[in-house]
């Protein structure tokens, strides 16, 4: 990606995932990178919690669940993020780890997210509101699969 340290494009040539948080004017811009799809979504998702919680001292408390059955990866990178949003605003829980399993029935992705109460995260930053759809992008790279997504906040 555009900007990426030397670090970066070494953690990605040995083959590991990541995330990091970018500058932007009022609103946070996440990059991630893993070696499959499922990978990088789930950096996406760590990318998001990062960006306004420290979850480090934090376990969860529950296990919530979600299909995903959308038509194109970048559809399915707003979805899963957008899930997130929607955790956090109506049951007020955040995503302390997530899993992806795309061995469905119909082509669905099956969400696990284990999450813990809002109230028991130490908040470091504005919390999402919206996944904004300007610039958003999820697709392989020569070293696996890479996304960038803003997050209005």
């Amino acid at each position: 990606m555009v900007g990426e340290t030397y670090d970066d494009r070494q953690a990605r040539a040995q083959g590991e995932s990541g995330h990091r948080l970018v500058p932007h004017t009022a609103d946070v811009r996440i990059e991630a990178w893993g070696t499959t799809r499922e990978n990088c979504l789930v950096e996406a998702v760590h990318g998001m919690v990062d960006c306004f919680s420290d979850i480090s001292a934090v376990r969860p408390t529950a296990i919530q669940r979600a299909q995903l059955s959308e038509t194109s990866d970048d559809d399915l990178l707003a979805a899963l993020l957008d899930e997130v949003v929607y955790r956090l605003e109506v049951p007020g829980q955040v995503p302390v780890d997530v899993e992806l399993e795309t061995e469905t029935p119909g082509g669905a992705i099956d969400v696990r997210l284990a999450v813990a109460d809002l109230s028991a995260v130490e908040i470091t930053g504005a919390v999402p509101k919206a996944v904004s759809w300007h610039e958003l992008h999820i697709g392989p790279g020569p070293y696996g699969w890479t996304c960038s997504v803003t997050v209005d906040v």
